[in-house]
């Protein structure tokens, strides 16, 4: 089974080479972080041919202003050139775009789609399971019916049910328990299982879905390890908080380059969320980020009021008092964070990504 899932991704991979004509292979994936994924970091991404995608907005109708400033960013005379010698691509926008189902707004999302046209829609989080992700596959399908969908899982569960439902995705991204921001609160395991048991069990069923390895990937080795696991790509999200296009706060961006032993200093908790004010998030997702200040006096019995008081009172204040060594806000990255070390354009991490892919291989 092992050998087969991994000829089955490498037929994937020519797929991908054909619906994505300007990227180059293995497919590199940048991850909609939610506010941190702007357009600039999709374009940046697309130059160095990978994917990338835009992540949700404050509001729902921010994704229709950031695939219009993609659309402005792309409308030049090389890239329209590029995209007419792939008919199939001339009408759509070669970046993604992704939707928070669970607190989404389906009819700005329809209208994002239907105006743009991105090559591809990440769905994540529904609030009501796979029925949620079936009513929004078929709008957006009906929206832009070549734009691909993509599921993203931490489950097999969850993957098996997308597969076989009624409206399965074009793509599914399987998020190990090591990723940064929102994942499984309880029931996720790390990539090098869910991946491989995912892409055996499908096969063995005869699904043909391509299959992105997300979840702790910041270099080649990474990338390389969930190529071998049976993806077809792979996709990144902390990487590209350390990128100099993502719409992040500096000190939030150092905090990311100087974490170390993610395993001690990152962790799952709705605590940051609460002390945002971000409440109703479904329980079996919860936030990976670096365990600051505001856990430690969590951890010591300080009442949520009181520690309400202190996060609000770091954020006024900003900067390192906020995101720092000792601050107290929500901090999301993976457990890999020990492994970003430096800040760099969207383009090249995908460029440095390739090159290390290409050299491992040989030395393997």
């Amino acid at each position: 089974m092992a050998l087969q899932a991994v000829r089955g991704a490498v037929a994937h991979r020519t797929r991908f080479a054909t619906l994505f004509p300007w990227t180059k292979t293995p497919l590199l994936v940048g991850a909609p972080m939610r506010v941190f994924s702007g357009p600039e970091m999709a374009v940046a991404i697309y130059h160095a041919g990978g994917l990338g995608f835009i992540g949700p907005g404050v509001t729902a109708s921010v994704s229709k202003v950031d695939l219009a400033t993609a659309s402005s960013l792309l409308a030049d005379a090389q890239v329209a050139r590029t995209l007419e010698n792939h008919k199939s691509m001339a009408h759509l926008l070669p970046v993604g775009i992704g939707f928070q189902v669970w607190n989404g707004n389906l009819a700005e999302a329809i209208a994002a789609v239907s105006t743009h046209r991105p090559c591809a829609v990440w769905l994540f989080a529904p609030l009501d399971g796979q029925k949620q992700l079936d009513d929004w596959t078929t709008e957006l399908r009906a929206a832009s019916s070549d734009t691909q969908i993509w599921i993203q899982v931490g489950t097999l569960h969850e993957a098996v049910t997308a597969a076989h439902s009624k409206t399965p995705p074009d793509v599914l991204v399987l998020q190990g328990a090591e990723a940064g921001g929102h994942g499984r609160t309880s029931d996720g395991i790390g990539i090098i299982s869910l991946l491989p048991e995912a892409a055996d069990t499908l096969a063995a069923a005869g699904i043909d879905i391509p299959l992105i390895g997300a979840g702790g990937i910041v270099d080649g080795r990474g990338a390389v390890a969930a190529l071998g696991l049976g993806a077809a790509g792979v996709a990144l999200g902390t990487r590209f908080l350390a990128s100099t296009e993502a719409r992040i706060n500096p000190a939030y961006q150092a905090e990311v380059c100087r974490a170390t032993d993610g395993a001690q200093s990152t962790g799952r908790t709705h605590l940051y969320n609460q002390l945002r004010g971000t409440f109703g998030w479904p329980a079996q997702w919860s936030p990976r980020g670096l365990l600051n200040e505001s856990w430690a006096d969590y951890e010591a019995g300080a009442p949520f009021d009181v520690l309400k008081e202190r996060h609000d009172a770091a954020v006024k204040q900003g900067g390192t008092a906020a995101w720092g060594p000792r601050g107290r806000t929500a901090t999301y990255a993976s457990a890999s964070i020990g492994l970003v070390r430096s800040v760099e354009g969207a383009a090249t991490i995908v460029e440095q990504l390739h090159r290390e892919i290409e050299e491992i291989k040989k030395l393997l």
